[in-house]
């Protein structure tokens, strides 16, 4: 019993983060953690089951939290900058990332400017007769792990993106290489979606 129970806490924590992790409906992740908590309850009470029960029951309070900061998330997204939330691949916490990380748009000049702050802008790497650029390094970390996101969802889902993308590789470009321009356009259409929201301006 005392493996078993052991087991059955490490369980109960780690599929309840995966699985909040992994973008879960919370509802969902609640209803898991009912089955486990009724269960718990009719098993016999020994210290690692109560433990286990303490535990789901810290869960589900987490999971509550989570479930109330995605909905305040949601809304003050959709206040400060609902455009955003129409670029495909921009979901809520991606678009509250990208405010957050850019901070006021008007500290940037252009698009160009932006593009460097989040190690977007392409780095000249030519040799000889080969024209090539290379990955920018530099730059805001977070802010450009927002834009990869934005473009893997869009060279997945959205046909405009997968055309723009299948056209640079056709000008010999590799899929990495054809990413980074897709993170350039994307940093644009960023830079004048904020310009353009009076709550930004």
């Amino acid at each position: 019993m005392s493996s078993r129970g052991h087991s059955l806490s490490m369980f109960v924590v780690q599929r309840t983060f995966a699985r909040v992790r992994r973008g879960y409906d919370p509802d969902e992740v609640d209803r898991h953690l009912e089955r486990v908590s009724r269960w718990l309850a009719r098993q016999e009470q020994e210290l690692q089951v109560r433990l286990a029960r303490e535990l789901v029951a810290a869960c589900r309070s987490l999971n509550r939290t989570i479930a109330a900061l995605d909905q305040e998330l949601e809304h003050r997204v959709a206040e400060i900058a609902p455009a955003l939330l129409e670029l495909p691949g921009c979901a809520t916490l991606t678009a509250a990332k990208l405010l957050a990380e850019i901070g006021p748009i008007d500290r940037f000049r252009s698009d160009a400017q932006l593009a460097r702050h989040g190690g977007v802008a392409p780095l000249e790497a030519s040799s000889g007769k080969s024209q090539r650029h290379r990955l920018d390094r530099g730059g805001n970390r977070q802010l450009n792990a927002a834009l990869y996101r934005i473009a893997i969802t869009q060279a997945r889902y959205h046909a405009p993106a997968r055309d723009y993308l299948e056209r640079k590789r056709s000008e010999g470009k590799s899929r990495r290489e054809a990413l980074r321009c897709l993170k350039r356009l994307l940093v644009r259409v960023v830079y004048n979606t904020l310009k353009a929201s009076p709550a930004l301006t």
